[in-house]
């Protein structure tokens, strides 16, 4: 479970977000990181019972880092506001498909799939999806998969159907896709439940064949 004093943190966080404020409060940091470290570890132990790909990552494998990158960025805002956990077989690093927790009070989702896939990536999971559409639908009309998430998520997409595809197809509003992900949002009674982990494990479950089918078709 997380810890109440977990979402306090990142409250006060996001009203002081400065260096001098952080550093004067880096225990509470650290405490709060703990917490995530020791969620983390349990979930990757559970789930792994599960999804077996996973079951050789450590927490270290899969926590971002709170500190941004505001070099090209014009928020200089030096940290983030939340904790992101990324579990996938290639770890927070790799290219691959996999599952996704944000830690952040009143904006908390949980979810995953493939974000923003690169050039031959895209190409590849938009191709399988072309050969292989009524699996992918049935992928997405499974009754765990639309009671968890509903659907996927299109606020990144093409305005039309990229090149080598015909208007006409079938699987139009999925090829116009750039990244290819479901989420669902969690309520902050959710996140500090004894049972978050279970929570967690019921959603990674139910998105487990788009994982697999995504991962499959990047190879």
């Amino acid at each position: 479970m997380i810890q109440e004093s977990t979402l306090n943190f990142l409250s006060k966080l996001s009203k002081n977000n400065n260096k001098p404020w952080f550093d004067e409060n880096r225990p509470l940091y650290e405490a709060a990181k703990s917490n995530i470290i020791t969620f983390t570890g349990e979930l990757i132990k559970q789930y792994a019972s599960i999804d077996a790909s996973i079951g050789h990552l450590k927490p270290s494998d899969c926590l971002f880092r709170i500190n941004r990158d505001v070099r090209f960025s014009k928020n200089k805002e030096p940290y983030k506001t939340n904790f992101g956990i990324s579990i996938s077989k290639g770890g927070k690093k790799g290219a691959l498909a996999g599952y996704y927790v944000h830690i952040e009070p009143g904006k908390a989702f949980i979810g995953g799939g493939m974000y923003m896939p690169m050039g031959d990536g895209l190409q590849k999971i938009r191709q399988e999806i072309d050969y292989n559409f009524k699996d992918f639908q049935a992928i997405l009309k499974n009754k765990a998969f639309k009671t968890s998430y509903g659907d996927l998520d299109y606020s990144d997409q093409l305005s039309r159907i990229p090149k080598g595809y015909e208007k006409d197809n079938e699987a139009e509003a999925y090829l116009r896709l750039k990244s290819f992900v479901a989420l669902r949002p969690l309520k902050n009674e959710e996140l500090t439940s004894k049972q978050f982990v279970k929570t967690c494990m019921k959603h990674f479950e139910a998105l487990m064949p788009l994982v697999e089918f995504l991962n499959t078709a990047v190879g």
